[in-house]
């Protein structure tokens, strides 16, 4: 890499790491700077998550507050999510890339309208809930950890977008605030960040360069997002989601 491709590549990591912690989307500010730098699609795929990793860890940590009292929360959706990012790394190394790259949009558009939607479709299922006189799962239940474990699948193979996809989920089966929503997906994505990579590690090339670079910005980039997404109101926060993942579907369009 020439020196403003190695700028560029640590300025797209600040920028993920930022929006990662905030909302999820951040491959597809890095994915395509990578591969301006001449990468291989696939190379820049696990390049890509194995520099993530730091700012998802440094978004978790930002967002500790927020994660009091969700211990056994999220060490039950952490198998979901380990289970699903290393399926997700097979698949990256065994399927063309055009199988996926014809769902994504689709699971995005998806999440979006989930999360839309999210406060109606809580609130009835809410008010169903004390008709039946059921108290709310803490943890989601089978419907949320097989979800959950679907869609750290699709993370394992490309990332992009998997923040929104959980937001959308536990918004709807978790009766929490989004802001507590945001850290355990914080903790999520770091789970299938390291698992992918573990794997990439022993059956893939990585350019070394480009995760040094990824790994200190999205750090740095992690701190930031906590302290502006924690900031960030329900609604003024939901807003940004949608905005972000409909950036997200027609990059993905796009490409």
């Amino acid at each position: 890499m020439t020196i403003w491709e190695m700028l560029a590549v640590f300025a797209a990591g600040i920028s993920a790491g930022t929006i990662n912690t905030i909302v999820g989307s951040g491959t597809l500010i890095t994915f395509p700077v990578l591969l301006a730098t001449g990468l291989p699609p696939v190379t820049a795929t696990v390049s890509n998550a194995l520099g993530l990793i730091p700012g998802s860890i440094s978004g978790a940590i930002g967002y500790r507050a927020e994660l009091t009292g969700q211990r056994s929360r999220v060490l039950r959706l952490s198998i979901a999510a380990a289970i699903g990012g290393l399926s997700g790394a097979v698949l990256l190394l065994m399927l063309p890339s055009t199988a996926f790259e014809t769902i994504v949009p689709v699971l995005v558009a998806l999440a979006l309208v989930l999360v839309i939607l999210q406060p109606r479709i809580t609130k009835a299922v809410q008010r169903r809930r004390d008709r039946k006189g059921t108290p709310t799962n803490p943890d989601g239940g089978p419907l949320l950890f097989v979800g959950l474990m679907l869609a750290s699948v699709y993370g394992g193979y490309f990332t992009a977008a998997q923040g929104i996809i959980y937001l959308a989920l536990m918004g709807m089966l978790l009766d929490d605030t989004l802001q507590r929503l945001n850290a355990t997906k914080n903790v999520l994505a770091a789970v299938v960040n390291s698992i992918a990579a573990l794997f990439f590690l022993f059956v893939a090339d990585f350019d070394w360069t480009a995760v040094v670079l990824i790994a200190v910005g999205s750090a740095i980039g992690g701190q930031l997002g906590a302290k502006i997404g924690r900031r960030l109101p329900p609604t003024a926060l939901r807003a940004l989601i949608v905005v972000v993942g409909t950036f997200a579907i027609i990059q993905l369009l796009l490409r």
